[in-house]
């Protein structure tokens, strides 16, 4: 099931690159907010739309001081690929055992035939670990809603009234 609006975000700790040190969200994200994408598939033409926005809009994530990581249930070596040949400057953590994707509930067991290929999903995390905002949908061919994304960001930004 997917996290509510106003629930604690799920922490966990995927790896990235092999090699390199695995990364936990919590500490990750480091009292900034955080936005998460799930991608169905690396190489994949919508997901590469998607990740590709992302990294071109980097100035605004920036100036809005978010945190982003993509997670998929591609391998590390894949997912670092995709990464590199999209010259990706956020990590693309691998999910490999599911185990998120089930977590955030956008763990989709018929993939066109496929068991175990996450959803296109999006959750905005605030600096205390609350999920603010979140979209999941099924139809891999839509994107999220970026301007949403960023207004939910900036939004979870603004100091506590």
């Amino acid at each position: 099931m997917t996290p509510a609006i106003g629930s604690a975000a799920p922490d966990f700790e995927l790896t990235w690159r092999v090699g390199e040190p695995a990364i936990r969200r919590s500490a990750w994200q480091e009292g900034r907010p955080l936005v998460l994408l799930f991608y169905p598939l690396a190489f994949s033409p919508v997901c590469t739309d998607e990740l590709c926005a992302v990294r071109d809009d980097g100035a605004q994530w920036s100036e809005l001081d978010a945190r982003i990581l993509g997670v998929s249930v591609d391998s590390p070596w894949v997912n670092a690929r995709f990464a590199d040949e999209l010259g990706i400057d956020f990590p693309l953590l691998s999910d490999f055992n599911r185990e998120v994707a089930s977590a955030y509930g956008v763990l989709n067991d018929d993939y066109w035939g496929m068991r175990g290929v996450s959803d296109r999903a999006a959750f905005v995390i605030d600096a205390s670990g609350t999920v603010v905002w979140a979209w999941h949908s099924p139809d891999d061919a839509v994107l999220p809603d970026f301007e949403a994304i960023r207004a939910a960001v900036a939004e979870a930004s603004e100091p506590a009234r």
